[in-house]
């Protein structure tokens, strides 16, 4: 039960955008630009991007964004779709490229303690073909993903446990992107 009326039943941060539209809008123009359009020069695909926010979500032991991400990679990746849950569960041995890899050990690090971001750990990532781009937006898709976790559990957000509830989330922003709720009356 969320720790707030939000006099809506929209689970997550969908929930949290209806109540308060004016910054919701703001948060999900973030996640369009981090998860759809990204850095000009960014070779990330959208899959990898949703993989990316869904381990940064499950580092950081959230369900909701965890799961509806997760499953919005899992429908970007179509017939790939089970490395999704190969990444979450062991991404060292996850069949996700070299760069991929190098990538969500910098993700990692920006979820637990952005300072041990170091130039080695950058290096590798460059060295597996990362681009200045797919650094910057790893960055900020873990960064942004920290700070969205934090307000979907901060808030004790409703966050389903019906693994259906996801794939019809994860099929709606993986065609339709982020997309504004329409906001509830208050």
């Amino acid at each position: 039960m969320p720790h707030i009326q939000l006099n809506n039943d929209a689970p997550g941060i969908r929930g949290l955008a209806m109540y308060r539209p004016d910054t919701g809008q703001h948060l999900y123009n973030l996640a369009q630009a981090l998860l759809r359009a990204g850095s000009p020069d960014s070779t990330l695909t959208n899959a990898e991007r949703e993989l990316i926010a869904a381990y940064v979500s499950s580092q950081n032991c959230t369900d909701f964004c965890r799961n509806s991400h997760a499953a919005a990679a899992r429908y970007l990746y179509g017939e790939q779709r089970d490395l999704v849950d190969a990444t979450l569960t062991a991404p060292e041995s996850a069949p996700i490229s070299p760069k991929l890899r190098a990538l969500l050990t910098i993700a990692e690090r920006v979820a637990t303690d952005a300072r041990t971001v170091s130039d080695d750990v950058v290096a590798a990532a460059r060295a597996e073909g990362a681009a200045d781009g797919d650094i910057h937006d790893t960055v900020q898709i873990a960064a942004s993903f920290c700070m969205f976790n934090r307000y979907v559990d901060g808030l004790a957000t409703l966050t389903p446990t019906d693994p259906a509830a996801y794939d019809a989330m994860g099929e709606r922003m993986g065609t339709l992107g982020y997309i504004t709720p329409e906001s509830a009356t208050r």
